[in-house]
């Protein structure tokens, strides 16, 4: 591993489960952090089961636990729970995503672990955060959509609500855990504080992205509801399909995009409009501005319509399945697909790592492990015999 990566000599353990606490654990071994994630011995993080499979592993799996040792413990056992224990009297941050209550319930609440190590920071991801009412209630990524305001403004104003097709409720809320993480442990090692909680609901993760939806109700009793696929109170910005079918995204909502967009299109009377100079005049007449675009987007082939907004330099784009993203040069060029090896020896290809640092970039420099692939040498690494470490496996402590 690079010692020039930014997150070097960084340890995190990871508790975590599915998605929320492992793509925050997954950044930070990304670029340099020893994260050790400790699993069941009884089949592990279940996400080593999802989605597709290959000779019976989750693909996700691989990319998502890269970079990672993979220590198991049956924290039922008292055993197990002292190892962690150990583990965790010198690790930096540890990452868990249990219902709130949990940790307590194996005597491994936040008081014990402070104690234990004054500098650990500690990153808790739940459905609902560790206080309030709602605390105890489960919460998935789909939960924390519905309840932070996502899912009630997406979809079509005359069709009930929907998803969008990944977990990002889970994701966006790893990523204010990442984000916590680091202010805690710059309070920690640069103004000399000490370890903390960073304490992370799903639901208010994803109530952090909605925009100007609060200050709207507040002042004016506005409620944004769901308006398809256009920007609300943006115009003009949606998809719109082409003669051959297929769509185009459009984003022209800039005032001097808005003017090029026009020319472009042939509509120089509605580019020199004064009453369409600004947002507030474009919105007032939406309806009548997305029939001009969807008319003359309707007329000609999406190649066609992406070269003429090209040249026009108005923000476009075809809408991108995987397969236009293998072959697309931008994704090449920025090296978004980077390659590793299946446990055959098979080459795969994995999304590129994110953000791309100048100096310290973040790299791939194994995929997601085996279960229990590093057990011994992590216990090895804390004293533990290998005379302790059988007795540990026939005790079914690890």
């Amino acid at each position: 591993m690079s010692t020039a990566q930014p997150l070097a000599g960084l340890k995190v353990v990871e508790l975590g489960t599915l998605i929320a606490g492992p793509f925050a654990a997954r950044i930070c071994a990304e670029f340099g952090a020893e994260v050790i994630k400790v699993e069941s011995p009884d089949g592990g993080d279940p996400l080593r089961k999802w989605r597709k499979l290959y000779e019976g592993t989750s693909l996700w799996w691989f990319v998502q636990a890269r970079n990672k040792q993979s220590l198991t413990l049956n924290l039922k056992h008292p055993d197990a729970v002292n190892i962690l224990k150990k583990l965790l009297m010198d690790t930096d941050v540890l990452i868990e995503n249990f219902r709130p209550g949990t940790l307590e319930k194996l005597g491994l609440g936040w008081d014990v672990l402070h104690a234990l190590n004054p500098r650990l920071v500690m990153v808790r991801l739940s459905g609902f955060g560790q206080t309030g009412p709602m605390k105890d209630q489960p919460g998935f990524g789909a939960i924390g959509e519905s309840v932070g305001g996502l899912r009630y403004i997406t979809g079509f104003e005359d069709r009930p609500p929907v998803r969008t097709g990944i977990s990002i409720g889970d994701s966006i809320a790893a990523l204010w855990g990442v984000i916590g993480a680091l202010m805690a442990l710059r309070h920690r090692d640069v103004a000399g504080g000490k370890g903390q909680v960073v304490d992370v609901a799903l639901y208010e993760a994803v109530f952090a992205m909605m925009e100007s939806m609060v200050p709207e109700f507040d002042v004016m009793g506005f409620v944004r509801e769901r308006s398809g696929n256009i920007m609300p109170g943006i115009t003009p910005s949606s998809i719109h399909t082409c003669a051959d079918g297929k769509a185009v995204q459009i984003g022209a909502n800039g005032d001097a995009i808005f003017k090029r967009l026009m020319v472009a299109i042939d509509r120089c009377d509605l580019a020199e409009d004064p009453m369409l100079n600004d947002n507030a005049g474009r919105d007032a007449r939406r309806d009548e501005l997305y029939a001009v675009i969807d008319a003359w987007v309707g007329s000609l082939e999406q190649s066609v319509v992406l070269g003429t907004l090209a040249k026009a330099e108005v923000p476009a784009s075809r809408i991108y399945s995987v397969a236009d993203m293998f072959s697309d040069p931008q994704f090449l060029a920025r090296d978004m697909f980077v390659e590793g090896n299946l446990p055959d020896g098979k080459p795969f290809k994995m999304p590129g790592i994110v953000p791309k640092l100048s100096a310290t970039p973040g790299e791939t420099n194994w995929v997601g492990p085996q279960l229990g692939e590093h057990t011994e040498a992590i216990l090895t690494g804390l004293g533990y015999s290998a005379d302790a470490i059988v007795k540990l496996r026939a005790e079914t402590a690890i």
